[in-house]
């Protein structure tokens, strides 16, 4: 016991008597976090606490510069790490936006669109007056381009699972809630209907028309196509479930508006060849109905069908072969009405 009690002095004395050169001190400057400050003339920068590599650096833009000359030569990890910490370390830098927004470069030089969107929208969120906006948004519209072309989600961000419309449509309404006014906003807002038509949910995709065509009046070409889009979505949603006669009055009157307010659009007759088609299956329809009325000799109900294919005011030809029609049998009914009075 003694022998060992003897062994730990010896040892605890030699320590306290071999030289010893202390660490640099740590130093706290505002804006750029705790720093060793070197010792007069030894000749190394300053490092970070906990620094492990040449690559950091005590200022912010010098730390961006590291990142920036990283990603110049394709090192996307080591970029990412430097832009990153200039953002934590320095987050009320001028250096910070662009750090920000370079974390959002690697992530898609790499391909993985969705961290790419995310930290990008960080830019929009933390630093809205940023010079970087504008890049921030066009980038983030062609990432969902991407996506609304048919580009898989991906599982954790990294196993692709699956197309998503919903996510889609998501990333072009925080485009346009970023920026309603920027360039790529109309365009987005557009997108957000081809999303929803993707997805056969066509009264949502009209109402993203709509609003792009309201908000973007001032727009000639983004609100032309916003209304044929529109009556485009209607067209469609009255296709679906066998006829829907309301939804193909509001495509034609959606048309009809689009060539009042776009008379020398080059979609003009397209819209004119699809109303005379919906009206030739308005027409149809009403007959369909006032056939079924009549073979159970319910014959008002008949009679109020057959009027509208003569009467109604969407029909162009009142001598059209279903106006002759529903007149043949209107005049059949009036007859057996006659015979059944007497």
């Amino acid at each position: 016991m003694r022998r060992r009690f003897a062994c730990l002095l010896l040892i605890t004395a030699g320590v306290a008597l071999a030289p010893f050169r202390s660490p640099a001190p740590l130093v706290y400057t505002p804006g750029e976090g705790w720093t060793y400050e070197p010792s007069p003339g030894e000749g190394w920068t300053y490092e970070p606490v906990g620094a492990e590599g040449k690559w950091r650096r005590a200022k912010a833009k010098d730390q961006l510069d590291v990142a920036l000359a990283a990603f110049k030569l394709e090192d996307y990890s080591l970029a990412s790490k430097a832009a990153r910490r200039v953002v934590t370390v320095f987050p009320l830098s001028d250096s910070a936006p662009e750090a920000q927004y370079l974390v959002g470069r690697c992530y898609e030089a790499q391909h993985y669109d969705e961290k790419a969107f995310a930290e990008y929208q960080k830019v929009m969120e933390k630093y809205p007056k940023s010079e970087k906006i504008k890049e921030v948004l066009q980038r983030q519209y062609e990432i969902a381009l991407r996506f609304l072309h048919g580009q898989w989600f991906k599982l954790w961000g990294y196993i692709p699972m699956f197309p998503s419309m919903d996510r889609t449509a998501e990333m072009f309404e925080k485009i346009v809630k970023g920026g309603p006014y920027s360039e790529v906003a109309p365009h987005a807002q557009l997108r957000i209907g081809a999303a929803r038509e993707k997805q056969k949910h066509y009264p949502e995709a009209v109402k993203a028309y709509e609003r792009a065509a309201d908000r973007y009046d001032d727009r000639t070409v983004i609100a032309a196509d916003a209304h044929y889009r529109a009556g485009l979505s209607y067209k469609k949603q009255a296709a679906t479930a066998e006829y829907d006669q309301s939804a193909a009055g509001k495509a034609i009157a959606t048309f009809s508006d689009f060539m009042t307010r776009y008379p020398e659009d080059r979609r003009v007759p397209e819209a004119q060849q699809i109303i005379a088609s919906l009206k030739y299956e308005q027409a149809r329809g009403n007959i369909a109905i006032a056939e079924f009325y009549e073979k159970r000799k319910r014959w008002e109900a008949a009679s109020k069908y057959y009027n509208e294919v003569v009467n109604h005011d969407l029909l162009d030809k009142p001598d059209s072969p279903q106006a002759l029609l529903a007149l043949e049998r209107l005049d059949a009914i009036k007859k057996r009405l006659q015979t059944a009075s007497k």
